[in-house]
């Protein structure tokens, strides 16, 4: 399979349509707020995976524009509820950011009955930061070369089929119940402790199918071990510009990506907000950051706090529609 670099043309997009965000979009008086000390972006999820990865490039970027540092804590465990509770209970005085994502703001609201923060009331948005498009991937040996035959296939022997994912709750086991609401279908989901194991599996052909983000799947790819079926984006991902997106391959107006974006304790003051979302999306719109993001197939996005909040509410009602369609429970 033929991966290609991330072009220019790309890049320069992407820096287009972040200027206009990061024009300030709250009064002047919202530029008197500085920090005072160092600030904490906390990730409610471990080293080394795409949230990492865009909490440090951000984090970076973003020292420079505050003139302090911003340092990156992973605090994975028990679904991101760990690290959200703990910046739930921060002080709000714009020191603690936290990195928001569709599982610990969309999904587990949905999934997880005791839930041990809120995640409409306990934060205040600053901004979306980032999509990871969902990829649909098959072990090489199956016999599909399109995710219309996997389908066929899946309808046609349901019993002989599974996808696993990195857990119960994951992007994944969300993006691949998703599709077989879309479609239809009965695959048995197997869920693992983490991407690492789950592609052990599938690699082994223990799994037929899995739906991850781009990069723990890239070198299988490169390999020919593993074989793409579609993206769930909206439109094709540079890196894999002959793989199809799921709305091409039959299912109009299909589309599933991981997002992350910051949030603040509520109570956090709106000129503090304000100077945060400016460093944010002027950090994104960096080259430095445009590249290495892309390098993680994460498609830079940006907004207003206010679109920001608008953006998770519907993606709660529309994760949690899913969840109750598909009767997902916790483990």
């Amino acid at each position: 399979m033929e991966i290609r670099n991330s072009s220019r043309a790309v890049a320069r997009r992407c820096l287009l349509a972040l200027a206009a965000v990061i024009t300030p979009m709250l009064p002047v008086s919202a530029q008197e707020w500085t920090p005072s000390e160092t600030i904490r972006l906390v990730v409610p999820y471990g080293p080394g995976g795409s949230s990492d990865i865009i909490a440090r490039t951000v984090a970076a970027e973003m020292s420079k524009g505050l003139g302090h540092q911003v340092i990156v804590e992973n605090k994975a465990g028990a679904a991101g509820t760990v690290a959200m509770q703990e910046v739930a209970r921060a002080r709000p005085d714009g020191h603690t950011m936290i990195l928001g994502h569709v599982g610990t703001l969309a999904v587990n609201p949905a999934m997880l009955p005791d839930l041990p923060y809120d995640a409409a009331a306990d934060f205040m948005p600053v901004t979306l930061l980032t999509k990871v498009p969902m990829l649909f991937v098959v072990n090489a040996e199956v016999e599909a070369k399109t995710l219309e035959e996997f389908l066929a296939l899946a309808r046609s022997n349901p019993a002989a089929m599974a996808y696993g994912s990195a857990g119960n709750g994951s992007a994944g086991h969300l993006a691949f119940e998703q599709l077989k609401l879309a479609a239809g279908i009965d695959v048995l989901h197997i869920p693992y402790k983490g991407t690492g194991a789950q592609i052990t599996d599938l690699l082994a052909h223990r799994t037929d199918a899995a739906s991850a983000g781009l990069p723990p799947f890239l070198p299988h790819l490169e390999s020919g071990a593993l074989r793409a079926l579609a993206v769930g984006s909206p439109e094709r991902i540079p890196l894999l510009p002959e793989v199809p997106t799921v709305a091409e391959s039959g299912y109009p107006g299909f589309e599933s990506s991981q997002w992350f974006g910051l949030l603040v304790p509520a109570g956090t003051p709106e000129a503090a907000i304000a100077r945060l979302h400016d460093a944010a999306t002027e950090a994104l719109a960096s080259p430095a950051a445009v590249k290495r993001l892309e390098e993680d197939a994460s498609v830079p996005v940006g907004s207003t706090p206010e679109e920001f909040g608008a953006f998770i509410a519907a993606e709660s009602d529309r994760w949690g529609d899913i969840v109750r369609r598909a009767n997902l429970r916790a483990e």
